[in-house]
């Protein structure tokens, strides 16, 4: 059972998280120097209530998902992450299932890219962390829909604009990486539950993933068209972090072009949509 001890704790490293080393504005007046607890609800990708409630203990039993997700963006060292588990009741995932945990040192690289649209991902692609202006290019997105597989297969859609060709070649990508991440990690059954929904619920998948199907993310350009700003065509570029199994997303804009003053323009409207 999740105690008034979990609430403690989160309320405890909530206030020594300054906004600026979570990547997230400060204007306006504060009345102290850690997160709010909309601020980490919105890191946390969870409801505010929900967070005030577990801060509170009248919210018992929070998720593996929730309490993973609280560690990152309280930006726990490894023990206290295990700390954070055990006060919540949960024994913390073991060596086979996907890694959720960031590093600090991928957490310092996004504080240093505040310009520029960035995101980590699991294995599984599932979207663990994006600063700020990736938020604000690609849009929030919350439960089922933080998962690239799963939104490409089953969501409502995204942002960036595919050609029939292009449209394959991702489809092709994320199942083939799906298949590798589930070799490796046969024991993660929310990642076997994921494999079996998208089965049952997608003709498309499901004729990929028989077939075995064969292929890896490029580098590459993206379109992108934003509700504000308009269209933007961005390199997207995908990093794999060592030892950990995470990838890194970025786009970058060529300089001196119309896209990238579109994206310093939507830094601006970015910001301020956050502070508002």
């Amino acid at each position: 059972m999740a105690s008034t001890d979990f609430g403690r704790t989160v309320r405890r490293w909530r206030d020594r998280v300054s906004p600026e080393a979570a990547g997230l504005p400060t204007g306006g007046h504060r009345r102290a120097t850690g997160l709010r607890r909309e601020e980490l609800a919105l890191l946390a990708g969870i409801s505010v209530d929900y967070v005030t409630r577990l801060e509170q203990g009248r919210a018992t039993n929070p998720s593996e998902q929730v309490v993973e997700a609280l560690g990152r963006a309280l930006r726990l060292s490894t023990a206290e992450r295990e700390h954070l588990f055990h006060v919540a009741g949960l024994v913390p995932p073991g060596q086979g299932t996907v890694p959720a945990y960031i590093t600090p040192s991928v957490h310092r690289m996004l504080d240093r890219l505040t310009g520029t649209p960035v995101a980590v991902f699991d294995a599984a692609w599932t979207q663990l962390l994006a600063n700020p202006l990736y938020t604000a290019l690609m849009g929030e997105r919350h439960g089922r829909e933080r998962n690239g597989v799963w939104r490409a297969f089953l969501g409502s859609g995204d942002r960036v604009r595919y050609t029939a060709q292009s449209r394959r070649a991702m489809e092709t990508a994320v199942v083939a990486d799906l298949r590798t991440t589930v070799g490796r990690y046969p024991d993660d059954q929310q990642l076997r539950r994921l494999v079996a929904e998208l089965r049952t619920n997608s003709e498309r998948f499901a004729e990929l993933w028989d077939a075995g199907a064969v292929g890896q993310h490029e580098a590459a350009q993206k379109t992108i068209d934003h509700p504000q700003v308009g269209s933007l065509t961005l390199d997207c570029d995908v990093l794999s972090v060592a030892g950990s199994d995470l990838r890194i997303m970025i786009y970058t804009a060529e300089p001196g072009t119309e896209d990238a003053e579109r994206l310093e323009l939507l830094a601006v409207l970015g910001t301020q949509t956050l502070v508002g």
